[in-house]
């Protein structure tokens, strides 16, 4: 079974020989599995919030990134109406497409692949069976959206077997978003599905219902830094009611200015209408979020001057911004649990050594996960570093990698 070429690995990996051991174990596994003398491959990338933090769910800006962490497949029509997926790690599980009814709704694999297929069913596209067998080194529970890569790679799959490669990533996306909001009954938007299918590093505008996006030429590791992400132990599940404080709180500031979300007003119109916010904390959140969006536009900006001066300055004034303004570093109710503040601490503390290097809050904040820009010189160093306190298997080096949800030959 022939897998994809090393001109083409070396394309999206940066190398050959760890990615062609990873193919050549899925193609083995899958020709054991089904049967299949052929395959064609598939890769779907987890994702990073660069810089844009809490500002899509009231109509912000957002700069995100593919990374090199990614889920790839192996893949054939079986000429059935049935799907039939293995991923390494777990059981197989087949969706008959035309009996979705009796899949159960609620969390597992099954329901989100179900919920996938019911997106494309009601929007009046292409579908059938096929077999696949999945691989994944997208980290679960870091931040890094290791479903949503699950799901790109499923509708790269689809795209590509049934609709003749048609379909625009904005289809892909809400087709998980789907899935989440209706089978996982999860409240997702869309930026982790838009960077994963995308890929490489893309600017995100929320403001209107489909998402706006745009390639933005840039990776750190081209700038002498490596991008590392380090798991800081505390998990998410318990923390969606500070969560929803945040949009809930941006959106009350704007509609004590007339809008519906931020997006809808203006920093000056806020700077003179304080008094009718009666949430002081609602009213910093709202000033992270402007600033935020200026910052996002700024760093598009350095990023086509290849100025990484400003880059590494923008990222620490946004970790800064969500850690004094939005105040999503950890929660009032246990203000003794401070992983991500513990894990800032010491990062900041070997940066400062370094000379340079940035570290800030990544993602929905409160618990779990930072991420670290560190000289490539210094990555060996700041891992052992960031291991002796969080554990070798917490801490992630990565980069941001040009291609996203798509077939590889």
């Amino acid at each position: 079974m022939k897998i994809p070429s090393l001109e083409t690995l070396r394309s999206v990996y940066g190398e050959t020989e760890l990615s062609s051991a990873r193919f050549t174990k899925l193609a083995e596994h899958f020709q054991k599995t089904y049967g299949h003398d052929k395959a064609v491959f598939f890769t779907s990338p987890g994702r990073t919030e660069i810089i844009g933090n809490h500002t899509d769910h009231n109509g912000g800006l957002v700069l995100a990134g593919s990374i090199t962490l990614d889920t790839i497949g192996a893949a054939a029509k079986n000429g059935s109406n049935v799907i039939r997926i293995l991923s390494e790690g777990y059981r197989e599980f087949e969706i008959d497409i035309s009996n979705l009814s009796s899949i159960r709704k609620g969390k597992g694999t099954t329901a989100l692949v179900a919920g996938i297929v019911e997106y494309v069913l009601k929007s009046g596209k292409k579908i059938g069976g096929f077999d696949c067998c999945a691989s994944s080194n997208v980290i679960a529970a870091a931040g890094v959206s290791s479903s949503a890569s699950f799901e790109m790679l499923v509708m790269a799959v689809i795209n590509d077997f049934f609709n003749e490669g048609a379909l625009p990533y904005t289809e892909y996306a809400k087709a998980g978003q789907y899935a989440e909001n209706k089978w996982w009954f999860k409240s997702s938007g869309l930026m982790d599905q838009m960077a994963c299918s995308v890929g490489g590093p893309i600017m995100l505008s929320f403001k209107d219902p489909e998402p706006a996006y745009r390639k933005v030429s840039f990776s750190f590791s081209e700038g002498g830094y490596s991008y590392v992400i380090i798991n800081t132990g505390k998990g998410h599940s318990d923390l969606s009611a500070v969560y929803s404080e945040i949009p809930e709180e941006m959106k009350l500031a704007a509609k004590a200015l007339g809008g519906e979300r931020l997006c809808d007003v203006t920093f000056d119109k806020l700077l003179h209408n304080l008094d009718k916010i009666k949430n002081d904390r609602a009213i910093l959140r709202a000033f992270h979020f402007f600033e935020e969006n200026r910052r996002v536009m700024e760093m598009e900006e350095a990023a086509a001057k290849k100025d990484f001066d400003r880059i590494l300055s923008l990222i620490d004034e946004s970790g800064a911004s969500s850690y004094d303004l939005l105040q999503n570093i950890y929660t009032n109710e246990n203000p003794a649990e401070q992983k991500i503040s513990l894990a800032l601490a010491l990062s900041n503390l070997f940066l400062k050594k370094a000379g340079r290097g940035v570290c800030r809050v990544h993602g929905g904040g409160f618990a779990g996960v930072i991420a670290a820009v560190v000289p490539l010189e210094d990555e060996a160093a700041y891992i052992e570093y960031m291991s002796g306190y969080f554990g070798r298997q917490n801490v992630y080096p990565m980069n941001i990698r040009p291609v996203g949800a798509v077939r590889l030959d």
